[in-house]
């Protein structure tokens, strides 16, 4: 099918709206109830968009219907039109009032329990108009999230990773992983620890499937150390700082966390010198994707926190040999 002037004409803003909320619940009756709208008005439209674009949208079966490889790509450019329409009216928003709006932001667990959290902190004395939505999850969700334009930036920690070719990166700081345990763990009682003292003990670490946990593993194998045993696998933040509260735990965490969350967090990074290597923590952003002037301002608010404007060691965070 060829672009003409006549099939923009055709193609309205409801037709692709129709065509999201049926390959959201994946079935006509409840795309009718979410938008308000008869059933036989959802099949008649999405019909006559199927015949005005010669290609069938979405496979019809007892369970309701799923998306053809041709209804996929008509999803991915109705996200991306709804999106940069959301971006644009939020620009003129701005352009009206620059000191209210909605920012989406995607970042680790790690990132979310310091750093991330220290930035909105920072914004939001500004400008307390602005409306802050936070997902925190692992390395690729985020990532999905970003490409879906369910969130508006994403701030990670980059551990053995390249940026994606199709995203913009600005980095924020350089970050380790250091061994942390209680406060009040009797760990940190010890004089005199090395790695072979604590290798055995019980290890709360994100399992190597993950990105995060797959970097740790390997810079212990390059530094040829051995790896600490991993007694409980997760990335869940609450269930590490519950066990770690027992004192028998111990975990890697970034030290960025230990900077910004140490006076919410009753932990502490052990006395040893950690194979981890520093990595970028950087802000990404979709290429070819309209970025709204809310999130520019979150990146630069990122970036005076990380400069070592706020009593953090600046060589440190900013010096990838750290």
């Amino acid at each position: 099918m060829k672009w003409t002037d006549s099939v923009a004409r055709r193609i309205k803003l409801k037709d692709l709206q129709i065509v999201l909320a049926v390959a959201r619940s994946r079935n006509m009756g409840r795309a009718a109830s979410d938008l308000a709208v008869s059933q036989p008005a959802i099949s008649k439209a999405v019909g006559d968009l199927e015949q005005q674009l010669g290609f069938k949208l979405f496979d019809r079966n007892r369970r309701g219907v799923e998306p053809t490889i041709y209804g996929d790509a008509v999803l991915k450019s109705a996200l991306v039109i709804f999106d940069e329409l959301r971006q644009g009216v939020q620009a003129l928003e701005f352009l009206a009032n620059p000191t209210a709006g909605d920012v989406r932001v995607g970042t680790s667990p790690p990132l979310s329990s310091g750093f991330v959290p220290a930035v909105i902190d920072r914004l939001s004395q500004k400008f307390p108009r602005i409306y802050f939505e936070v997902l925190h999850s692992d390395f690729a969700t985020v990532l999905r999230e970003l490409r879906d334009r369910k969130i508006d930036l994403a701030i990670l920690q980059l551990a053995g990773a390249a940026c994606p070719e199709d995203m913009n990166e600005e980095i924020l700081l350089y970050d380790r992983h250091v061994a942390v345990a209680d406060a009040r763990s009797p760990w940190l009682r010890r004089r005199k620890l090395t790695w072979a003292d604590v290798s055995n003990a019980p290890w709360v670490l994100p399992p190597p499937e993950f990105a995060v946990g797959e970097y740790l593993l390997r810079a212990f194998q390059a530094e040829g150390i051995d790896p600490p045993r991993i007694t409980v696998g997760t990335i869940s933040l609450p269930a590490t700082h519950y066990l770690l509260a027992t004192g028998r735990f111990l975990t890697m965490l970034p030290v960025s966390m230990l900077q910004f969350g140490a006076k919410h967090l009753s932990i502490k990074a052990l006395p040893l010198k950690s194979p981890v290597k520093p990595t970028p923590v950087a802000a990404l952003t979709l290429k070819n994707r309209t970025v709204a002037p809310i999130v520019g301002l979150l990146i630069r608010c990122a970036q005076e926190i990380a400069g070592g404007r706020t009593g953090l060691d600046r060589r440190f965070f900013l010096d990838p040999r750290g």
